[in-house]
């Protein structure tokens, strides 16, 4: 999955230079998009929502999934944390050496600062996501744990959307963030897992035999 995940990752990243740095037509026209459909209200949600991607948030959530997923509680929450600050050194990385021009600072419904490519808030959320939903498929019961992993999904889908709808990212940015999270996740979460030092914890149903 990791191999999967970089080699699409260079070729988009291959595109964005080609075209020296500039947007896509689909991320031209998704931003006009998203322009048009913007008003207060829905940016005052996105405004609350996107939050939520930065800052002490993600690595709290980084911090939980550690806590829940390792038997060492407090030496788990610091090793997940370190997966999600290493892979934010990463993606630091990549945004350097592409710097990708924002969308028209005019067309920002939110602050916003260095180069577009990844996208930060798409990359950490989807990382903190990640990290809790290994951590809850190792200790819940089945169906649970499946809810849960899926609700930690769809929270850094919608982190990564309101990037585009408050016009600070184009798409193909978001796209990126994901890609290098699941790369990263790929190659340290079976690490993390062997040194949590137990087996998935599940509720099992009364013995039959």
């Amino acid at each position: 999955m990791a191999a999967a995940a970089l080699a699409v990752l260079g070729v988009l990243t291959a595109l964005v230079l080609s075209v020296h740095r500039a947007p896509f037509a689909v991320d031209e026209g998704l931003h006009h998009w998203a322009l048009v459909h913007r008003t207060r209200a829905t940016q005052h949600v996105a405004d609350v929502i996107t939050d939520t991607g930065t800052g002490v948030f993600p690595y709290a959530v980084a911090a939980a999934a550690g806590a829940i997923g390792c038997r060492r509680r407090f030496i788990g929450a610091l090793a997940a944390m370190a997966v999600l600050g290493l892979g934010q050194l990463v993606r630091i990385g990549v945004r350097i050496a592409v710097d990708r021009p924002r969308p028209p600072a005019a067309d920002w419904a939110f602050q916003a600062s260095d180069a577009s490519f990844p996208s930060g808030h798409a990359t950490t959320s989807a990382l903190a996501a990640g990290l809790l939903a290994w951590a809850v498929l190792r200790v819940a019961p089945r169906i649970v744990g499946r809810v849960a992993a899926a609700c930690c999904g769809l929270w850094a889908v919608t982190v990564a959307a309101t990037r585009v709808f408050l016009g600070v990212h184009w798409p193909s940015d978001i796209v990126a963030g994901w890609l290098l999270a699941t790369a990263w996740l790929a190659v340290t979460l079976p690490a993390l897992s062997w040194w949590a030092g137990r087996k998935p914890v599940r509720a099992r149903g009364p013995r039959t035999d």
